[in-house]
């Protein structure tokens, strides 16, 4: 570390643990920042499976495969593409919607991990509509690249999860939850509980996929058990389609 360095300047010495706060810090104001400068309110936060691909990837796989391996992973890559392009058909429809408000403040943006899967599935779909789309991307071992549909100017690198997961939420005014890994649940588990504690106002959560959700989470179990109440899973709603989930999103809110 060099001690005449200015401290902004001084890498060595941000990495510090001491700094810690520091980071965090600038992980909180930066995209607080540059969202702002782009005028975003209000977001739609889309979660789901990294492993999803397209129905023309998931065509192209079965096309290439040569082994059993290799068949069934096409046979599985076909059966859940049509997550994938369902939440692309949802950040399309956010999109339209968008497109016909005038105010910025009526206007919900689509908002993702920034990664592959889903998450490129829903801003794809944002994208290729001609909107805005923020994605939050993560440090990871192994590194995970930003997807191409995210806005110039709207793509964030994190450190921290804790921070990333709070920028999921400070703007959200919905949640869409699309069948998904550990960090999925992650994410949806901290909404939940979040609500639960009233840390935030209810908002819809919409799980899509009814039968990878009520097989994978049983709460109708955890009702009767006492862990949670009836009215934790206010807002809680299952979907199958695309159209499904924006409808309820537009009903909860009333929106034109």
């Amino acid at each position: 570390m060099d001690s005449y360095k200015f401290a902004f300047d001084d890498e060595a010495f941000l990495s510090r643990r001491e700094t810690i706060g520091i980071r965090f810090e600038l992980e909180l104001l930066k995209p607080e920042i540059l969202l702002n400068e782009h005028g975003i309110e209000h977001t739609i936060t889309v979660f789901g499976s990294t492993r999803f691909v397209s129905y023309e990837r998931a065509l192209d796989l079965e096309a290439r495969a040569s082994t059993p391996a290799e068949m069934e992973e096409a046979k599985k890559a076909l059966l859940h593409s049509r997550y994938y392009e369902s939440a692309r058909e949802f950040g399309g429809l956010v999109a339209q919607y968008n497109a016909t408000q005038k105010k910025g403040s009526n206007k919900l943006y689509i908002c993702t991990g920034g990664g592959p899967g889903i998450m490129e599935a829903a801003n794809r779909g944002a994208f290729e509509a001609g909107d805005q789309t923020i994605g939050f991307n993560i440090s990871l071992p192994r590194e995970q690249h930003p997807n191409p549909y995210i806005s110039p100017g709207l793509s964030f690198r994190f450190h921290y999860f804790a921070l990333r997961k709070m920028h999921f939420m400070l703007r959200a005014r919905a949640i869409v939850a699309f069948p998904g890994g550990f960090g999925s649940f992650d994410e949806l588990f901290e909404v939940l509980t979040l609500m639960q504690t009233k840390k935030v106002d209810r908002f819809p959560v919409i799980l899509v996929g009814k039968a990878f959700w009520t097989e994978m989470v049983n709460f109708k179990q955890m009702i009767e058990f006492g862990v949670i109440d009836e009215t934790d899973l206010q807002g809680v709603h299952f979907a199958e389609t695309a159209q499904e989930a924006w409808q309820f999103i537009r009903d909860w809110y009333q929106l034109a």
